[in-house]
């Protein structure tokens, strides 16, 4: 009884912690994403299996297994976004390139390019910038949540105004407004903005999407 007790265990800490990762991507207006929940069932599947035939999992390690596999495209983006925040550019380039090679969902994807799109940008490689950031934004059926896409639009109009192309640098700009009109990277974008229509554009601040 206790062995099937830690397998049942185990697929209700799985059921829920899909269901509340979902729940959360549902609220930021981005839709469950099809391979999380996948690799979710998939971990929960053989944890249960694993606990019921050969010995009881801890539910708290299960827990912390299931949640270092599924995000770990997310973790990965935080410690680049930290590197970036210390100046070790090609650092942190080394981890979102690391990060797209696990494989990850669409969401995760775009998150990873925005922030590698930031990182060039700060690294003053403004095409680079706009290659990321386009590919990030670009993503088909992708349900990115307003924060991401203000960011990557307020990114995207510094990139494209860095290489001299103005026109497509005040459409991203009006675009990250629209994304989030309280968001600071619209802020940013309407000062940008601001810039523009007074001749000088020299002090923009790159915003990251953490």
């Amino acid at each position: 009884m206790l062995v099937l007790n830690s397998s049942l265990i185990i697929c209700l800490i799985g059921f829920v912690f899909i269901l509340g990762f979902g729940a959360l991507s549902y609220m930021r207006r981005q839709g469950l994403s099809s391979r999380f929940a996948v690799e979710g069932l998939i971990i929960t599947g053989v944890g249960a299996v694993f606990s019921y035939t050969v010995v009881p999992i801890n539910s708290l390690l299960f827990l912390v297994i299931l949640y270092l596999i599924t995000m770990r495209v997310r973790l990965l983006a935080d410690l680049g976004n930290g590197l970036t925040g210390r100046k070790r550019y090609e650092q942190a380039l080394s981890v979102y390139r690391l990060a797209l090679r696990l494989v990850p969902d669409t969401p995760s994807r775009q998150i990873i390019l925005i922030n590698q799109g930031v990182t060039q940008l700060c690294m003053k490689a403004p095409e680079a910038a706009v290659a990321s950031l386009e590919e990030a934004l670009g993503c088909e059926g992708a349900r990115l949540g307003a924060k991401y896409l203000a960011a990557g639009h307020y990114n995207l109009g510094l990139a494209y105004r860095r290489v001299g192309r103005e026109a497509k640098a005040i459409r991203h700009f009006n675009q990250a407004i629209d994304a989030w009109p309280a968001s600071l990277y619209a802020a940013h974008a309407r000062a940008a903005l601001e810039q523009s229509r007074r001749g000088g554009h020299d002090d923009e601040n790159n915003a990251e999407s953490d």
